[in-house]
């Protein structure tokens, strides 16, 4: 078996977390878990998160394993201090209206007949990243939510909108500041 059907018989993950510190830390070691198993992982950052991953870890960091890649696509946010956190509310925005487009067109790539990587076989998305099983259902590759959330804040935010509906939150009467004078 020559090396090219050995690659194209590999399963190929495309690996992509919630691009927030914790979240992008626990699909990392689920990623490296699969890739130990023989899998071909491609692991996708924005493109903001990829250049502080690799201000902290050096440019030779991701050096020796071909069969595990890193590849970005932009955020949609305006460009930032690389050492400050993003601003959350405006990331979940275009997450929600920018991630799709640029998540396909690396689909595209990633399976072009010109690439050296395995065909995805699947995607292991991030549980708050929705836009990936669109893009799964378009290109028929099977989808997996990775919710990187206790199990416990799940079914709390799986109970918000049962909790509104009733009423019961937001909570009614005074509200105190969190600021102390």
């Amino acid at each position: 078996m020559d090396s090219k059907t050995q690659v194209a018989d590999k399963p190929h993950a495309v690996c992509i977390p919630y691009p927030a510190q914790s979240h992008m830390k626990a699909t990392l070691k689920l990623s490296k878990l699969l890739h130990h198993e023989g899998f071909h992982i491609t692991f996708v950052n924005t493109e903001f998160n990829h250049q502080r991953f690799m201000k902290s870890r050096g440019p030779n960091s991701l050096d020796g394993l071909s069969d595990f890649r890193f590849e970005t696509i932009p955020d949609g946010l305006p460009p930032s201090d690389i050492n400050a956190t993003q601003d959350i509310p405006s990331l979940c925005e275009s997450i929600m209206t920018n991630f799709l487009a640029p998540f396909s067109d690396l689909l595209v790539k990633l399976n072009s007949p010109t690439s050296d990587n395995p065909p995805v076989t699947c995607i292991v998305s991030d549980g708050f990243m929705p836009f990936t099983i669109t893009a799964a259902q378009e290109f028929k590759i099977p989808v997996v939510m990775f919710f990187t959330i206790s199990a416990c804040s799940l079914m709390g935010c799986l109970q918000l909108p049962s909790l509104k509906d009733k009423g019961i939150i937001p909570l009614k009467g005074k509200t105190k500041s969190a600021k102390s004078n």
